[in-house]
């Protein structure tokens, strides 16, 4: 038993940080981009509001409950990205309002679900000699969750020393990074075969 849940674990945690699957991390960093230490129940916050919507969407496919184009979600997984990407550019330096809070975790939580349908292909053959596909989700989940919060802190440790050490401003620190993953993301959204 102890077997299975290292084994489900390590897939979660695997799950995102294979450099294979840097969509994942590139979601992760515009995410927690804007976000200080002092910030950081925020932060865990949203990370398990997004691994929570990852689990949703898993459960639902694996029990048949939805379908998954994958075209579709090839498109949408990227246009995620960019959408918070551009968030953070557009609001870069501004102080952040209290009533947008609630918006975050909801959108958060959408684009969980978005990215875990993503996932349903690698998941299906992980849990297909799993006696107990819901234990073996939540094991798996919970891998994502400490991946997750492994990309996280490095973000915000790099945003820490990059604003104390060499005193770029959080303004121009946030806007920098995001436009550079807004460079990784739109040729998989140009190329991506919903478009082609």
């Amino acid at each position: 038993m102890i077997d299975n849940f290292l084994s489900n674990f390590q897939d979660g945690v695997f799950h995102v940080l294979h450099l294979n699957a840097y969509d994942h991390i590139l979601f992760l960093i515009v995410l927690a981009l804007p976000y200080l230490f002092k910030e950081w129940k925020r932060v865990l916050l949203l990370v398990t509001v997004f691994t929570i919507g990852h689990c949703v969407s898993l459960a639902l496919t694996s029990y048949s409950i939805i379908s998954v184009n994958v075209k579709l979600v090839e498109f949408l997984i990227p246009l995620t990205i960019l959408i918070v990407a551009l968030f953070n550019v557009f609001t870069a330096g501004k102080k952040s309002h209290g009533n947008t809070i609630g918006l975050l975790f909801f959108i958060t939580l959408f684009f969980g679900l978005i990215h875990g349908l993503g996932f349903v292909g690698a998941f299906e053959s992980m849990i297909l000699n799993s006696e107990n596909k819901l234990l073996a989700l939540l094991e798996i989940g919970l891998g994502i969750e400490v991946g997750q919060l492994v990309v996280v802190f490095i973000v915000i440790f790099l945003s820490f020393l990059c604003q104390t050490i060499f005193r770029f401003s959080k303004r121009d620190w946030i806007m920098v990074i995001s436009a550079i993953v807004v460079g990784f993301i739109l040729p998989m959204l140009i190329h991506s075969d919903l478009l082609s």
